[in-house]
């Protein structure tokens, strides 16, 4: 396998922040008296904040107060990432370190808002890390978008088609199918769809499963 670069979702993928997330969500709309309809969380992850709110006011319909409830929820959200550290899910460590010992040029390209995914690399201590950051507020189109992978690899210098991409979500693996760059979906809260088994990209079950495949591929 040949390739020039690395390009990591951050939630779900890097950190175990979307059980934190759910949960927060769940606390929210307790507090505005707000149904918990989960499914309609589950079909928001791996949107940025524009496609956040467009996934759930489809899925909650007119009647919801967006604003009301995105605002709790913030405020809770905020008090936790931006003052503990998310666990570091399964093989983040060991397969960012075998990329850096190769010298193999990493960025992360995330859908959360630029100052608060800073925050949460700099507690996790996953900023060493990486070359470059590209978050969902400077790109115009959001996961399932390619956008925001064609700029983390621009910011590179590296090709998309030699980038590999990993991903959690169905709307992640999406994004970097579609810009063409070898995509590995490591599943988090959500199965693959059938619609996104057939795109055709790597399943496994962590990070040690992508370690060992590039180990054996060299």
């Amino acid at each position: 396998m040949k390739f020039q670069a690395a390009i990591f979702d951050m939630d779900g993928l890097l950190l175990d922040t979307e059980r934190v997330c759910l949960t927060i969500f769940e606390q929210a709309c307790d507090a505005v008296g707000v149904p918990f309809l989960k499914e309609v969380y589950l079909s928001a992850i791996g949107c940025n904040a524009a496609g956040i709110e467009q996934a759930l006011r489809a899925g909650y319909g007119p009647e919801l107060d967006y604003p009301v409830l995105h605002t709790e929820w913030r405020k809770r959200y905020d008090a936790v990432v931006k003052h503990q550290a998310i666990p570091v899910k399964e093989g983040v460590i060991e397969l960012l370190q075998w990329l850096k010992t190769n010298r193999i040029p990493t960025a992360v390209a995330t859908s959360t808002q630029k100052d608060v995914a800073q925050i949460k690399l700099h507690l996790s201590g996953l900023d060493q890390y990486f070359d470059s950051f590209t978050t969902g507020c400077e790109v115009t189109h959001g996961k399932p978008d390619p956008e925001i992978y064609l700029l983390a690899a621009q910011r590179l210098g590296a090709e998309p088609s030699q980038c590999l991409a990993f991903e959690d979500s169905n709307n992640g693996v999406r994004s970097a199918v579609s810009a063409n760059m070898i995509t590995y979906q490591i599943p988090d809260l959500v199965e693959p769809s059938e619609e996104v088994l057939a795109l055709g990209h790597q399943v496994v079950p962590s990070l040690h499963h992508v370690l060992t495949a590039l180990k054996n591929s060299n």
